[in-house]
């Protein structure tokens, strides 16, 4: 299964994620790639070539793992992403959208600003 930016994952269970500690715990999904072009180390067997990053909150790190050990649980529904000097938000709604808006829609541009 393909996961999303902001998805919510669980690890399965295998004798190499039990070995780091990994097994059973909750991250967001942050990203995805080829490690034979990223060269990334990928905790378990990428027969595809595709490797998903997931970061743990607790952690404070992320690792990137073969799409056969992540559980999905959920589409990261409400998630919010913002940008250091960019005034919007995007939330993630129940379709697994991103919905843009503003954060201060009370900054009028002028009006040869489009």
């Amino acid at each position: 299964m393909f996961e999303s930016f902001g998805n919510k994952v669980k690890i399965k269970s295998t004798f190499e994620t039990e070995k780091l500690g990994l097994a059973g715990k909750i991250g967001d999904v942050f990203g995805q790639t080829t490690p034979s072009i990223s060269e990334v180390e990928v905790i378990g067997k990428t027969n595809k070539d595709f490797a998903i990053n997931v970061y743990f909150d607790d952690l404070k790190n992320s690792y990137w793992f073969d799409q056969e050990l992540i559980e999905t649980i959920d589409n990261g529904v409400s998630s919010v992403i913002t940008l250091d000097g960019v005034d919007k938000k995007w939330t993630k709604d129940s379709n697994g959208n991103w919905i843009e808006e503003n954060i201060n829609p009370n900054i009028k541009k002028k009006w040869w600003k489009f």
